[in-house]
């Protein structure tokens, strides 16, 4: 049950990366405006920057809470790393066909993702995805089952009962 409910948090990661993280990070480069000999334009302390940031924090610490929570299950990153480094697969060996992969072309949801993907971004963030894929006490249940504690004594366990 858990690795069903680690497929569907797959789902739901793929869909954050896509939406949330690819139209944050097209948000991000959109109102960083150029770079004068003054410094960098302020556009992303503004709220529409602000709320780009958040955006793009926000679908990084989701990734930081699946990757990094035991009871979860691994494929809730590992299957979405898998997708994100055979994208980047794909970039290195045909590079003009991955542009037809990536749903919702035009969309600023593309675009951002695009931009990861060709920066090389999204393979980093791929590699550190499928690590818990080989982790194999991420496989494993650590906790007891609710019908297996009824016959679990704390105190005999831990020597405190004669």
């Amino acid at each position: 049950m858990r690795h069903l409910v680690g497929f569907v948090q797959a789902i739901a990661l793929l869909a954050t990366l896509f939406f949330a993280g690819g139209w944050g990070v097209s948000r991000v480069i959109a109102l960083r405006g150029p770079v004068s000999h003054h410094g960098a334009q302020h556009a992303l302390t503004t709220p529409a920057g602000l709320f780009a940031v958040g955006a793009v924090v926000g679908t990084g610490l989701l990734v930081g809470i699946l990757l990094a929570v035991p009871r979860i299950s691994p494929l809730a990153t590992g299957l979405p790393g898998l997708v994100l480094l055979g994208w980047s697969a794909l970039v290195v060996l045909h590079s003009k066909d991955v542009l037809r992969y990536v749903p919702l072309p035009g969309s600023q949801f593309s675009t951002g993702l695009t931009d990861l993907l060709f920066n090389g971004v999204l393979a980093l963030i791929g590699v550190a995805m499928i690590i818990p894929l080989g982790v194999p006490s991420r496989w494993r249940r650590r906790y007891l089952e609710a019908d297996e504690d009824e016959d679990f004594n704390v105190h005999a366990a831990l020597g405190l009962v004669r």
